[in-house]
Protein backbone atom coordinates (compact mmCIF):
# COMPACT_ATOMS: atom_id res chain seq x y z
CA UNK A 1 0.00 0.00 0.00
CA UNK A 2 1.19 3.61 -0.60
CA UNK A 3 1.34 6.37 2.09
CA UNK A 4 -1.63 8.32 0.39
CA UNK A 5 -3.30 4.85 0.32
CA UNK A 6 -2.78 4.29 3.79
CA UNK A 7 -3.49 7.77 4.94
CA UNK A 8 -7.10 7.92 3.32
CA UNK A 9 -7.60 4.47 4.82
CA UNK A 10 -6.67 5.76 8.24
CA UNK A 11 -8.81 8.72 7.86
CA UNK A 12 -12.05 6.94 6.61
CA UNK A 13 -11.35 5.33 10.06
CA UNK A 14 -10.92 8.40 11.76
CA UNK A 15 -14.10 10.17 10.52
CA UNK A 16 -16.41 7.39 12.41
CA UNK A 17 -15.06 7.36 15.82
CA UNK A 18 -16.34 9.14 18.48
CA UNK A 19 -14.35 12.11 20.66
CA UNK A 20 -13.33 9.78 23.14
CA UNK A 21 -12.09 7.09 20.63
CA UNK A 22 -9.89 9.87 18.83
CA UNK A 23 -8.73 11.19 22.18
CA UNK A 24 -7.38 7.83 22.63
CA UNK A 25 -6.01 6.99 19.15
CA UNK A 26 -4.16 10.34 19.20
CA UNK A 27 -2.56 8.95 22.53
CA UNK A 28 -1.39 6.00 21.26
CA UNK A 29 -0.15 7.54 17.77
CA UNK A 30 2.21 10.11 19.73
CA UNK A 31 3.64 7.24 21.78
CA UNK A 32 4.50 5.18 18.76
CA UNK A 33 5.83 8.36 17.38
CA UNK A 34 8.65 8.28 20.08
CA UNK A 35 9.21 4.48 19.82
CA UNK A 36 12.60 3.56 17.68
CA UNK A 37 12.46 1.38 14.30
CA UNK A 38 14.07 -1.63 16.25
CA UNK A 39 11.49 -1.68 19.12
CA UNK A 40 8.64 -0.95 16.50
CA UNK A 41 10.15 -4.37 14.71
CA UNK A 42 10.77 -6.74 17.71
CA UNK A 43 7.09 -5.72 18.64
CA UNK A 44 5.91 -6.64 15.13
CA UNK A 45 7.57 -9.60 15.06
CA UNK A 46 6.26 -10.99 18.47
CA UNK A 47 2.79 -10.11 17.46
CA UNK A 48 3.15 -11.92 14.67
CA UNK A 49 4.50 -14.93 16.58
CA UNK A 50 1.74 -14.45 19.14
CA UNK A 51 -1.10 -14.58 16.44
CA UNK A 52 0.40 -17.36 14.45
CA UNK A 53 0.96 -19.65 17.80
CA UNK A 54 -1.89 -18.74 19.54
CA UNK A 55 -3.53 -22.21 19.45
CA UNK A 56 0.24 -23.67 20.65
CA UNK A 57 0.12 -21.12 23.39
CA UNK A 58 -2.91 -22.40 24.23
CA UNK A 59 -1.88 -25.83 24.92
CA UNK A 60 1.01 -24.81 26.92
CA UNK A 61 -1.05 -23.22 28.99
CA UNK A 62 -3.10 -25.68 30.03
Amino acid sequence: MSRQEITSEIQKILSNLSDDHLQAVLAYLKQAQMIDDSKLLISKNLGKILKEDAELLKRLAQ
